[in-house]
């Protein structure tokens, strides 16, 4: 039976707080770079943005230095404190506790963290993000999918072993469609993996 969202955040919070400094060290693959790039030209300056599953802060202090006003969370208290030392506003929380008020927001952007949480609550994370943007505001979403799969992967490296969903592209699309419009789809292919890019607006 696949778990709620609930049950997994205690083994993702201890698997990104064990992999912070390595995280932190990495650099960003070229297709990070060029989408975030291609997403900051639809914003304008002054605009506030919100990353979710924000990790060590790479881009959100990307977006903060090309003159966004960013507020940055995830549920790593390891990860919240490295986006901190680069002087972001950051805060612990996960994608059911976005304690903010309704329509803070012109833009959100999610990479690589909403394929952590199961098909069954994504609707539940999906309208409380909805619910933080103005309207016309802009949701960005990069996430590795392709194929419908959701459960542990056996060669994942972390530890403790982390919950992946999968998804189609229509799936993916579909589940958008319930509350955004959908304004931009693409795929990108980088090395084994496939992602898949969305821009929805509110």
């Amino acid at each position: 039976m696949t778990p709620a969202y609930e049950e997994v955040i205690a083994s993702l919070k201890d698997s990104y707080d064990a992999d912070a400094a390595t995280r932190d060290g990495q650099a960003k693959e070229p297709w990070k770079l060029a989408e975030r790039e291609s997403f900051l030209r639809r914003l304008t300056k002054g605009q506030k943005l919100l990353e979710i599953g924000a990790g060590t802060g790479h881009d959100s202090y990307f977006f903060q230095r090309n003159g966004l006003s960013v507020t940055a969370t995830d549920l790593s208290p390891e990860m919240v404190a490295r986006c901190r030392a680069k002087g972001l506003d950051a805060h612990v929380m996960d994608f059911l506790s976005l304690d903010f008020p309704p329509e803070s927001f012109d833009a959100v952007w999610a990479l690589n963290c909403l394929l952590h949480v199961p098909n069954k609550d994504l609707p539940r994370v999906l309208t409380a993000i909805h619910d933080l943007l103005k309207p016309g505001g802009l949701f960005f979403i990069g996430v590795y999918g392709g194929e419908a799969h959701e459960g542990i992967h056996d060669n994942d490296q972390a530890v403790p072993k982390r919950f992946f969903s999968r998804r189609t592209d229509e799936q993916l699309k579909a589940f958008v469609s319930e509350c955004f419009e959908v304004v931009d789809f693409h795929p990108v292919t980088s090395g084994e993996y496939r992602i898949q890019v969305l821009i929805a607006r509110r």
